[in-house]
Parts: structure tokens; C-alpha cells; sequence
């Protein structure tokens, strides 16, 4: 493997008062706003040898010292971990996926990821997708649990890439979300982008800019401070759920990304990821043309967290 690259730069006196990353992030090109972010996060950014948050206000003539590890290899390697399979034949691949669990390989998630797990337990997934991300159709965020359909073929792989963009794929989540919902459904139907300040987050954005998006919710169950939700989407954006519920002033129980001073706040009980569960997956089998529905039970710690919010009222 080769050696990290060590790079040292000076601030000039006009860059004075920019915020660390985004001067990284300019200054070198070759890595975006989330790979500056990890480098600070993980210890490798000094300035005048001292270790700041990518917040910080640089001086001139401050010293920027970064060490960049290696790339990634291009080629994912197979690692033996355990996989929970719903169903499986020589197309398709679904999986319940645990919280905590990365997709595919990204910055700071080098391994341990549902790619590597499910190229371990079928080696010919290797040249489905791309060499990265084989296999891998949709995804989860880390935080989130539940239901995924992989592509074990090429075609396979094409079928359901353009089921997903034509939204014939159904997939339905359970939701624990801050604050009482009054109505008992709702729809919002706001795009979806980038963050203009914060490569890292999406964001709802003004019509023309960003993408289509439009989830779905009912309301199953109301408590006192929180609302457990089904939630349907009909597009797949990045966050696309987090993003749209925050926007409506409900944030996902646990998202500290997107939930401001309403999340910062500790749940009633510990609690790990978010409260945000795949429950439900459908799509026409690749070869047989059948339609396939797959349904996951909520996972344990959402049902500790529904039984101590019950208790409460």
C-alpha cells in the first residue's frame, strides 16, 4: 500500500477569516468538502500544529499541515460477515440490513460494509454495478435499518435500476418523529438537494433547483412528544425522509444531522441510530416478471423506545 501524502500550506493574508474546510476545500482540489471533513474529524489537519474543527476561523500566515491517507483500493475486497437473507435466488438478493451498517464503501467506511458481506456470500456479484458498490440497487443510510434488494446478474441489476426510476418499486418505512402530528396524513412534495453550505447534508431546495421529491406519511400512533409514522416514498433521494420530515418541523427521533435543538435534546431512553425503519419492499422479480413483497418487523430498539413512549401518557 502506498505512503499518505503530506501536504503543508500557508494561509495568505487575503484567505483570512475563511472557515478550514472550505479553504481545504479549495486549496486542494482533489478533495471534496466530505473527505476534508473526515481528515479533521479523524486528526489529520493541523493548524500551527494544533488540531482544530473544520469551523475554525483561519488567520494569515497560519500553517495548514494535512495527511492523506491512500485511496481506497478500487477493487472491493470480500469480508465474511454475517448477512440476515429475506429471500434469495441466482437474480436478486434481499437482505434486512442492521443499523450501524454501511452499503458500500465511502469516505471514513473503508470496511465492514453490506457490499463486502454480500460479495463474500456470492462471489459472482463482483462485476454487477460498479466495482465499488457491487451488486448494490438502492441503499440505507448507516443509521437506518431494514429491508434491500441486491443484484446478483447484469440484468438483473438493469431491471431493477429501471424499476426504481420508473417507481414501481414500493417501499414503505416506520418513523418515529418528533412532535404530536395533528393530521392524520400528509404529503410533502419539495425537492431535494445538495446543501448550499454543507457538502455533506441535503437540503430542501426552491423549485428548479435540486430534484423532484414527494414522501408519503399516516399517522399509526400519537404520543405526547413524538409520532410513529408509516412513510411511503415515491422518489429516492439522499436523506430524501429525513430531509422532508425536518422540513415540517418533525425530524427523525435520533437524526442529529438534520433535527437542530429539537434532536440535540436526549430521547426519554438510550438509543442507538435512527428511529427509521425499512419495513416494507416490493418489486417484479428480473426474470420471473412475479411481483415480490417483503415485510421486516420493527426492529427491537424502536419497539423499546414505542413501549417506554406508551408508558408515558
Amino acid at each position: 500500500m502506498s505512503a499518505a501524502t503530506a501536504l503543508t500550506l500557508t494561509v495568505g493574508d487575503r484567505d483570512a477569516g475563511a472557515r478550514l474546510d472550505r479553504w481545504l476545500a479549495e486549496h486542494v482540489p482533489d478533495l471534496s468538502r466530505a473527505r476534508v471533513q473526515t481528515l479533521i474529524d479523524g486528526g489529520r489537519v493541523r493548524v500551527d500544529g494544533r488540531g482544530r474543527k473544520a469551523s475554525h476561523r483561519l488567520g494569515g500566515g497560519e500553517r495548514v499541515e494535512i495527511e492523506i491517507p491512500p485511496a481506497p483500493p478500487e477493487v472491493l475486497t470480500p469480508e465474511p460477515i454475517a448477512l440476515t437473507i429475506v429471500f434469495e435466488d441466482d437474480a436478486v438478493l434481499v437482505v434486512d440490513k442492521p443499523v450501524g451498517m454501511v452499503v458500500h464503501p465511502g469516505a471514513g467506511h473503508a470496511t465492514g460494509t453490506l457490499a463486502a458481506a454480500v460479495l463474500a456470500h456470492a462471489p459472482a456479484v463482483a462485476g454487477v454495478g460498479g466495482p465499488r458498490r457491487p451488486g448494490v440497487v438502492h441503499r440505507l443510510d448507516k443509521d437506518t435499518s431494514g429491508l434491500l434488494v441486491m443484484a446478483k446478474t447484469g440484468a438483473a441489476y438493469d431491471s431493477l435500476t429501471a424499476q426504481l426510476a420508473s417507481r414501481t418499486v414500493k417501499r414503505r418505512y416506520r418513523a418515529i418523529v418528533h412532535g404530536r402530528i395533528t393530521a392524520s396524513r400528509g404529503v410533502v412534495d419539495r425537492p431535494v438537494g445538495r446543501h448550499p453550505h454543507d457538502r455533506v447534508r441535503m437540503a430542501v431546495l426552491p423549485p428548479g433547483r435540486g430534484k423532484p421529491a414527494l414522501t408519503r406519511y399516516s399517522v399509526r400512533e400519537r404520543f405526547v412528544a413524538f409520532t410513529d409514522l408509516d412513510v411511503a416514498l415515491e422518489t429516492g433521494r439522499t436523506h430524501q425522509i429525513r430531509v422532508h420530515m425536518a422540513s415540517i418541523g418533525h425530524p427523525v427521533a435520533g437524526d442529529r444531522a438534520y433535527g437542530g435543538r429539537a434532536v440535540r435534546a436526549s430521547l426519554p431512553i438510550p438509543f442507538v441510530g435512527l428511529a427509521l425503519h425499512a419495513a416494507e419492499l416490493a418489486f417484479v422479480h428480473p426474470v420471473t416478471g412475479t411481483r415480490l413483497e417483503f415485510a421486516s418487523a420493527l426492529p427491537a430498539r424502536m419497539e423499546r423506545l414505542l413501549a417506554h413512549l406508551r408508558s408515558e401518557r
